[in-house]
């Protein structure tokens, strides 16, 4: 049996994947989670085979959650499930350490057999997003986008240095790095550029 856990932060979303795994005869869902802290939390308990994560949860992302289990339990295989057709979070998912990313709109047969997949080794991707995900890179590192999504949530400068254990004068120059980056005027409208990249 492949053993699954399942993180999907709404309720009947999350009832309905659960159910549609089950029916298979030889996956077993050991677990569910409705936050990203909880799906590692349970992973690093019930130690499954495959985790199954939205992206867009409370606490840690599906993202955050599949490097985390990359580097703590790398026997768990991750495939992330959303609704964002964007081919700059497939590249996030990927660089995180995911082996399957598909959408929400997917046929039922398709996560079954993406299951089976990563679990054997073998990579799971949207067909229409995979061709797209290689022409055009994330030219954000790590940092630029931690300050810069903080920023477009309301955190302010002092804040965010806090948060980071950085110096005010070194998260200017994070943002401002993205700002040129992105080739945009402020901050507001580099979050916004990189939303729809899919690249915060």
């Amino acid at each position: 049996m492949i053993r699954v856990v399942v993180a999907e932060d709404q309720t009947m979303v999350l009832g309905a994947l659960a159910a549609l795994l089950e029916i298979e005869r030889d996956i077993a869902v050991v677990g569910r989670a409705s936050t990203g802290d909880a799906a590692l939390e349970l992973v690093g308990h019930e130690h499954p085979d495959v985790l199954l994560t939205d992206i867009e949860m409370p606490g840690l992302s599906g993202i955050e959650v599949a490097e985390q289990v990359a580097e703590r339990h790398p026997s768990t295989r991750v495939v992330i499930l959303t609704t964002f057709a964007r081919p700059g979070y497939l590249r996030r998912a990927l660089d995180a350490g995911a082996s399957g990313y598909l959408l929400k709109d997917s046929r039922s047969e398709e996560l079954a057999n993406a299951v089976r997949r990563v679990h054997v080794g073998l990579r799971a991707i949207a067909p229409e997003l995979a061709r797209e995900a290689w022409t055009e890179r994330d030219p954000l590192n790590t940092r630029e986008r931690q300050v810069l999504r903080m920023a477009s949530d309301g955190a302010h400068g002092g804040d965010i240095a806090a948060t980071l254990g950085l110096s005010e004068g070194t998260v200017r120059n994070y943002l401002s790095g993205a700002i040129a980056k992105l080739g945009a005027k402020n901050r507001i409208e580099a979050a916004r550029v990189a939303r729809e990249k899919g690249w915060l």
